[in-house]
């Protein structure tokens, strides 16, 4: 069995819950790239590709994680997978998802690739379903890492096929939106996803910023605590960035020092 998941966060819970219960057993893969921003256009062809890549290291730039563009390498982890899949007919693959735009653009991505194993393929999303937390009380997660690993095993049960309608499906909606190529896609429920416009998010930054100056730091960590729908963090210093560079914003500090030397106020 492969396990795969769209956030480095899931990978330790379902570890976790993995070790708690052997029907679970097997590896677990993790597909690194966020496609729920950056350009999608011609995503499986080479030049698509090359553009997105070359967006992301203008967005990595100066960031905590200029450096992990290159370990970035997507298309080398279903390679593989779908190498293990043809070379042993009894391998699995269960894809997790939670209920939010990165893990379901990074479903679609990925399923589309791998029409040849249906009845192979099964998928868990954990779609607007209660849990219990630490506390006993329930919540419904929205990613899977907010999941006490213990609960995964009740998750398993949600365990499904890919039917051959979704394979069919599914891959044309991803076509459709990855044909939209806006910079911003947003989960509305179901597996939904819309584009927006690439200010979608510049609201919840500019709520946090004042004509005082302020750390970089602390206006990220105040975004992303009252975000309804969360992003990376890369992407907002990114936005913040373009802000400045038309006038709303004034940005001070030495960008090749971090983000901890960055300080951010409102243009006068």
């Amino acid at each position: 069995m492969i396990h795969i998941v769209f956030e480095n966060a899931n990978i330790q819970a379902l570890e976790t819950a993995i070790e708690m219960d052997e029907s679970l057993q097997g590896t677990v893969l993790e597909i690194k790239d966020d496609f729920a921003v950056g350009p999608l256009a011609d995503i499986y062809q080479t030049e698509g590709y090359q553009q997105r890549r070359d967006w992301w290291k203008n967005v990595l730039t100066n960031s905590p994680y200029e450096d992990q563009l290159d370990i970035v390498d997507d298309k080398l982890t279903v390679h593989q997978l779908i190498q293990q899949l043809t070379e042993d007919e009894t391998q699995e693959v269960w894809i997790w998802m939670g209920q939010n735009a990165h893990d379901v653009c990074g479903y679609y991505w990925l399923m589309s690739q791998l029409k040849d194993f249906a009845g192979r393929v099964q998928v868990l999303y954990l779609n607007n379903l209660p849990f219990f937390n630490e506390k006993g009380n329930i919540f419904y997660p929205t990613h899977l890492h907010e999941i006490q690993p213990k609960e995964f095993l009740k998750a398993k049960k949600l365990a499904r096929p890919i039917t051959l309608s979704e394979f069919e499906i599914d891959p044309d909606e991803w076509k459709k939106i990855a044909s939209e190529n806006s910079l911003v896609r947003f989960l509305e429920g179901g597996k939904k996803i819309v584009a927006k416009e690439v200010e979608f998010f510049d609201k919840h930054l500019l709520n946090q910023v004042s004509g005082d100056s302020q750390k970089l730091n602390k206006i990220l960590n105040a975004t992303l605590n009252k975000m309804p729908v969360q992003t990376g963090d890369a992407f907002l210093v990114w936005r913040l960035k373009e802000l400045a560079n038309i006038g709303k914003l004034s940005i001070s500090g030495d960008w090749n020092k971090g983000w901890k030397e960055i300080t951010v106020q409102l243009a006068n």
